[in-house]
């Protein structure tokens, strides 16, 4: 039998290319802010490709799968969970506001701070197919002083403020919310994958001084980047490991599950072994595995120069003093560290979740860190509340996904007679209201 998750239970859900991971996670008694993990789980993606969902009942099953693999291992129900999804057209927009305090020095209030926050965003034009999904204070200053991580308490005459908006197509994010919850798990809020690998890969002080977090997956490249403690920027790029995968199967003449199966072998092994690949009816083969890692580098060089480059601020790297963080999936590939350091003279290290709390045996690769960094998304916001403003709730939840079915129960489709039939008492009703 499940017993009842309580207020201490944070959970995390990352829909992926390749997999849909869960992160259960238990607040600390002794300090709210601390958490220990208790479980994750994965389920392989279908119906997901290059991050976008393209078949919903496939999505929905695996996300479904995920979520019951986590309850089996925690031994209690999930019922909401913070969720992490990519997007395509995402744009990171700078705008800047300023409010008089009055004409004499006060401390700065709440109210202050809201209201600084409103001006700068009505210099926003967001079309309404857009969702602005993260506002985040990059900056304030007083009277002109920048520097100000915090300006609340603080006296002063005027308040400025640079904020970083972060915008999705409202689509997907209608999908991805449709999704999860026909699964039977509520949405208790939403972040952008790149900005959940940052939080679960990069320390505080790669944050304060300045650090890019690129987390590579199965469908897509994440960006974000961070400066004086706040991400500046946040880009995603539609290229990921599965194009790594497509290229070893035009190269060696393999299908598309036996290229990716190699592929992983291959960042599993000593690159000087040769590999050996059998299929039934056929002739075993074996490959050089130097002739694979050629073709794996030409795609990472072609990602990381002419894609990753272009989207660095001014093109200076010295701008990010702590380097490059890698995580995801494809992090994992041998020599990556040192290409990405030729490319951009810039120091490179692996994501490790160690570094932010104990995972389970088998689940410390950095493939995971997104998923662990939808739970820092959670404690940061209760931190700061001020820190990553989300859109209200009605502004992204799907109206026709307020009552859902009970999870395991299909969604009864109308037949086709019933659907013409539905058709037609429209275009009768129609009809009425026009005569």
């Amino acid at each position: 039998m499940f017993r009842e998750p309580d207020d201490s239970i944070l959970v995390g859900l990352c829909v992926g290319t390749s997999k849909i991971a869960v992160i259960v996670a238990e607040r600390d008694p002794r300090s709210s802010e601390m958490v220990h993990v208790i479980g994750i789980s994965s389920a392989q993606s279908q119906g997901i490709r290059k991050g976008l969902i393209v078949n919903l009942e496939q999505a929905e099953q695996s996300v479904r799968n995920a979520v019951k693999d986590a309850e089996n291992i925690v031994g209690f129900r999930l019922d909401q969970a913070m969720v992490s999804f990519n997007a395509l057209d995402v744009m990171s927009l700078k705008t800047e506001g300023m409010i008089s305090l009055g004409r004499t020095s006060r401390p700065v209030q709440v109210d202050d701070v809201e209201r600084v926050i409103e001006a700068a965003q009505s210099q926003l034009s967001i079309p309404p197919n857009k969702l602005p999904l993260h506002t985040i204070p990059v900056r304030y200053s007083l009277d002109g002083n920048f520097g100000i991580d915090d300006p609340m308490g603080m006296a002063g005459m005027r308040l400025d403020i640079e904020l970083q908006t972060v915008t999705v197509p409202m689509p997907y994010v209608h999908n991805v919310v449709n999704c999860v919850e026909a699964s039977g798990l509520e949405v208790e809020g939403l972040v952008i994958k790149p900005l959940a690998s940052a939080l679960g890969a990069l320390t505080d002080e790669e944050m304060r001084v300045g650090a890019i977090s690129l987390s590579i997956g199965g469908g897509t490249t994440g960006l974000t980047f961070y400066r004086d403690g706040c991400p500046v920027k946040v880009s995603i790029i539609p290229i990921g490991g599965d194009h790594i995968t497509s290229d070893l199967a035009n190269v060696l003449r393999l299908p598309l599950n036996k290229a990716e199966n190699f592929k992983k072998r291959l960042f599993s092994m000593d690159s000087s072994e040769f590999i050996t690949l059998t299929s039934r009816g056929q002739q075993a083969r074996t490959i050089d595995p130097n002739t694979a890692c050629e073709v794996i580098r030409y795609r990472l060089e072609e990602l990381f120069a002419d894609y990753v480059a272009a989207l660095i601020p001014e093109r200076d790297p010295r701008l990010f003093p702590a380097g490059i963080i890698l995580s995801g999936g494809v992090a994992k590939t041998p020599g990556i560290e040192m290409l990405l350091s030729d490319i951009f003279r810039m120091p490179v290290r692996l994501a490790d979740p160690w570094e932010h709390c104990q995972l389970p045996p088998g689940r410390e690769d950095p493939s995971y860190v997104n998923a662990l960094g939808t739970v820092h998304y959670i404690l940061d916001r209760e931190r700061s509340p001020y820190r990553f403003i989300d859109p209200p709730r009605l502004q992204w939840h799907p109206e026709h996904i307020r009552h859902l079915v009970p999870r395991g129960k299909k969604r009864e489709q109308p037949k086709l007679g019933q659907r013409v039939q539905n058709m037609m008492d429209r275009v009768k009703e129609s009809f009425k209201e026009l005569f």
